[in-house]
């Protein structure tokens, strides 16, 4: 790869890195063409990008970006792959499934909303991760039940009110 092709890839890079708040950084290593194949495919159903890229060049990508992402580049050692996706746990899960069948990827690190995971045994906890979405609808539906349960209620009284003015009127 020349100098110019290099500074590209890293500029590609960087960018992306500043757009996405979430992504993954694992080994897929040792995997065969087909092995590689499938999970390629599920990534691209998943609507999850998977790019293998050289340690040095992720690095520079890195220190360019705006962000904090120095916890990570102790993980940017032996084959890297870095995967971008649009939900904080989509890889994660992804990754867990695909497991069943094989033994890669191995979660290297992740980046989400600003905080960045270490290791393999982080999995099982980045499975369970909610999205903002998915936090702001948990709080929206925290909030309205209150609220549901008066409505309910005077609703109810009202009929038991009504009921009970019917018959005290027919005495």
């Amino acid at each position: 790869m020349k100098k110019e092709e290099k500074n590209q890839f890293i500029d590609s890079l960087t960018e992306q890195l500043a757009n996405s708040n979430y992504f993954y950084i694992t080994d897929i290593s040792t995997l065969n063409v087909e092995t590689s194949n499938k999970l390629r495919r599920l990534c691209f159903r998943r609507n999850i990008q998977l790019q293998v890229v050289k340690n040095s060049l992720l690095r520079k990508a890195m220190e360019r970006s705006n962000k904090e992402f120095t916890e990570l580049y102790d993980v940017l050692k032996g084959p890297t792959s870095i995967m971008f996706s649009d939900s904080g746990n989509a890889p994660a899960k992804l990754i867990k499934d695909f497991r069943k069948t094989c033994e890669k990827p191995i979660l290297k690190g992740a980046y989400i909303e600003e905080a960045c995971y270490i290791g393999d045994n982080q999995l099982a906890m980045l499975v369970n991760v909610k999205s903002k979405n998915e936090l702001i609808a948990d709080v929206i539906a925290a909030l309205q039940s209150p609220a549901k349960n008066v409505i309910s209620a005077l609703q109810s009284s009202g009929m038991k009110l009504a009921g009970i003015v019917k018959t005290l009127s027919e005495k």
